[in-house]
């Protein structure tokens, strides 16, 4: 199990909160920076990962994490928000 903190104050764009998760999971280079990329990547992993969300950030980058959010717990990982 894999549990990544994500205060998405840190990012300014949907892409940055991707390239963020790619680095902290290891993603491969062609990873698509989507929500349907980390369901790919993701289901295809052994290990689940559980989210714990410090913050939204701003609105686009808050809707693409509860997208991710979503990939993680329709694989039976967890999200907690703190």
């Amino acid at each position: 199990m894999q549990t990544l903190f994500i205060n998405a104050n840190d990012y300014v764009s949907p892409r940055d909160l991707h390239l963020a998760l790619q680095r902290l999971l290891h993603l491969p280079a062609h990873y698509g920076c989507n929500a349907d990329a980390l369901y790919d990547y993701l289901s295809e992993r052994r290990e689940t990962v559980n989210l714990c969300i410090l913050s939204h950030g701003n609105e686009d980058v808050a809707s693409a994490l509860r997208k991710c959010a979503m990939v993680v717990e329709d694989l039976g990982g967890s999200v907690k928000e703190l």
